[in-house]
């Protein structure tokens, strides 16, 4: 019995001793997790320690006893569970602390960074965020593909923190952020600002209403909010998303914490001192030529996009008397037109509207012999109201869009830009004090805020001031003229912010095909934050 028993002992598999590659993948897991929580303040983190030295060293903890089923069939699916798990999980901590993939979506950057740009963008340029919202499906920014279900848990919701990066914002810095305007979407119309949208239902509703008095924007945007949440057919359920599972827009810094910023003239004022414009700054221009006109591939030899030129409208200055009498709103816009450019002794005349180009753009366009005139879009609005001595033409929709004003296109009124630490006082011009910055201190910054009878209510107390918690950036795109930027829906916070554009690792152009130099080999590896 004594020997059947010592036999039985022998067979048991004996424990292997780790070897210096075990101790050196303990080491090194053991030494990047102590960095880790030096570096975010992670304390908690410090328990992955005796985890990783069970896991090459003492083995106390069977963890990759699964490995040894019987079944194969087991096996191999647990095998997949555990290469999944594992690519989640590094997918997950690359994204959130470190790198990620962006794509260009829409052209209010261009020429500087152009649809079909693929960003690798830096977290640690600026500081990565600790994660506000932590249960989220990696490479899910808020919705499941195909399901449209939401690919995150909105509870629990962790406190904004920012580790230490690299540098911190500069201006004229490309940066990626989440959209400030985002945290309320109509999922219907989810590629159009909620707050915009209640001004236009507002409009509407005003519009259809028999009594047809001007009401102020606070207003409008009040019973339009109304009208959106009572119209599901048409606008869908209204969400709240949080910070970082808002959509992720790419502007340009132009105004940082502390400046007051304007735009006048479509050059930005910072401090009262004109800026230079970004190189590749686009602007719409009007092109009045003579003969046959501007040729198709003209467009295409100056680098504009099929996108662009459709949008490229031509008015034929030949057009007949009798057209324009039975057309009084195109008799109208003649007159217009013909104030600012004049026709000249030629049998024909067309101006073309809308042409996006940037200045060396608009200058090859110039240079051309049958081109009688170019100006910027903006620069024939000003010509319009300056001639009829009022605005005739203003922008519809200028931040704070709650406040009551006429703003003439390529201007913007000047803004301050708060910083952190920083105090307004709400002793003069309240009104606007209250729709410039409302918006900071209830959404961004989460206190109760209510303004009534001329005063201000700051968590249920009459406040004569408040201090700023945030920094705040003001955002532009370089392609001015169609750019939904910080001119319309406000400053950007820092909680907000989620990195920079290293570099383009990839460019494809939506208007060739893959034989016909869809690659854009020559962007490939540049800089991401073209200046």
């Amino acid at each position: 019995m004594e020997t059947n028993s010592s036999n039985q002992n022998s067979t048991k598999p004996e424990k292997k001793k780790p070897g210096i590659r075990q101790w050196i993948y303990a080491i090194i897991a053991c030494i990047c997790c102590i960095l880790f929580v030096l570096w975010t303040g992670y304390w908690g983190v410090l328990i992955l320690i005796p985890v990783f030295i069970d896991i090459y060293i003492t083995k106390f903890i069977p963890w990759g006893a699964w490995r040894n089923a019987k079944n194969p069939a087991v096996r191999k699916a647990l095998d997949w569970v555990d290469a999944i798990v594992f690519a989640l999980v590094g997918v997950w901590i690359i994204n959130t602390f470190f790198f990620q993939n962006y794509q260009i979506p829409s052209s209010s950057l261009e020429k500087s960074l152009l649809v079909g740009d693929f960003l690798c963008v830096s977290k640690v340029s600026y500081g990565a965020r600790s994660p506000m919202t932590p249960f989220s499906l990696p490479l899910m920014q808020h919705t499941f593909p195909f399901f449209g279900f939401k690919s995150y848990l909105d509870k629990p919701q962790l406190e904004y923190k920012r580790f230490a990066g690299t540098g911190q914002i500069e201006r004229n810095d490309i940066v990626v952020f989440n959209y400030p305007s985002g945290d309320t979407v109509a999922l219907n119309i989810q590629e159009k600002d909620y707050y915009l949208l209640c001004k236009e239902a507002g409009n509407a509703v005003n519009q259809n209403s028999q009594l047809l008095v001007r009401k102020a924007n606070n207003i409008l945007i009040s019973e339009g909010r109304e009208a959106i949440k009572n119209n599901k057919n048409i606008y869908g359920d209204i969400v709240y998303r949080p910070v970082d599972r808002r959509e992720n827009y790419v502007k340009r810094c132009i105004g940082l914490p502390g400046d007051t910023l304007s735009v006048i003239n479509d050059v930005v004022h910072i401090n009262g001192k004109a800026t230079e414009s970004p190189k590749d700054m686009q602007l719409y221009y009007f092109v009045q030529t003579s003969g046959s006109g501007i040729p198709q591939n003209m467009y295409k030899e100056i680098g504009m996009s099929d996108e662009d030129i459709v949008k490229i409208g031509a008015v034929d200055f030949n057009t007949d008397s009798i057209t324009l009498a039975m057309n009084p709103n195109l008799k109208n816009e003649f007159m217009l037109y013909q104030q600012v450019f004049p026709k000249k002794d030629t049998n024909v005349e067309y101006l073309y509207r809308g042409i996006n180009m940037t200045r060396e753009m608009a200058n090859k366009i110039k240079s051309q012999p049958y081109v009688v005139k170019v100006i910027s879009m903006n620069e024939y609005y000003r010509e319009i109201n300056k001639l009829y001595g009022r605005k005739v033409y203003a922008l519809p929709d200028v931040y704070p869009i709650t406040y009551d004003m006429e703003v003439q296109p390529g201007d913007f009124p000047a803004l301050w830009i708060p910083h952190r630490g920083a105090t307004i006082k709400f002793d003069s011009d309240v009104d606007y004090k209250v729709a410039a910055y409302a918006r900071c201190i209830k959404n961004y910054e989460h206190n109760d805020f209510d303004y009534r009878d001329g005063k201000v209510y700051i968590n249920g107390q009459q406040a004569d001031s408040y201090t700023f918690k945030f920094d705040y950036f003001f955002m532009m795109g370089d392609n001015r003229d169609n750019s939904a930027d910080s001119r319309m829906w406000g400053m950007v916070p820092e909680d907000h912010i989620v990195g920079k554009p290293l570099f383009i690792w990839l460019s494809l152009d939506k208007d060739k095909g893959w034989f016909s130099g869809k690659i854009r080999w020559d962007r490939l590896f540049t800089s991401g934050n073209k200046k």
